[in-house]
């Protein structure tokens, strides 16, 4: 099992040696099994509190010969409800809403994406917004004290 034990600093993509998709959960995670694209076997034992972004690349520490593995992280597509309206007012509007329900969301000028939930969903097909299940990379807003709500 391949240990990965931190963020790499800037690395030459070249030297990648595989690639692991999360889902926004996941990447929240310090500690935790899972398996590469290629099928290499993955524990993740990071700094408590680390946040993995698409693109980020995890490294290993050195094996008994000297070398360094380096993980590139992709954002795993994953259900979501994504949000859209014809009035940015409409948008913002439901934003505030989400927003007091302290839930992972994603926010871009013209969406919002979040995590399926039958409430939520409800109280959204009561606004004038549209509503999209998609399944897609979810990338949600880092909250003021720079975790992600999950």
């Amino acid at each position: 099992m391949l240990i990965l034990v931190a963020k790499a600093p800037l690395v030459n993509l070249d030297i990648i040696n595989d690639i692991l998709t999360l889902t926004a959960e996941e990447r929240q995670r310090s500690f935790y099994r899972c398996t590469s694209v290629k099928g290499q076997e993955i524990k993740l034992n990071l700094k408590r509190g680390t946040t993995l972004k698409d693109g980020d690349v995890l490294m290993s520490a050195r094996d008994e010969t000297g070398q360094i593995t380096y993980i590139q992280i992709k954002a795993k597509p994953e259900p979501v409800i994504t949000v859209t309206a014809s009035e940015p007012l409409h948008l913002l509007q439901a934003a505030y809403h989400l927003g007091n329900r302290h839930i992972a969301l994603e926010i871009q000028p013209t969406y919002l994406r979040l995590s399926p939930d039958s409430v939520l969903q409800a109280m959204l097909e009561q606004m004038p917004v549209n509503l999209t299940e998609e399944i897609v990379p979810f990338h949600p807003e880092a909250g003021a004290y720079r975790h992600v709500h999950t």
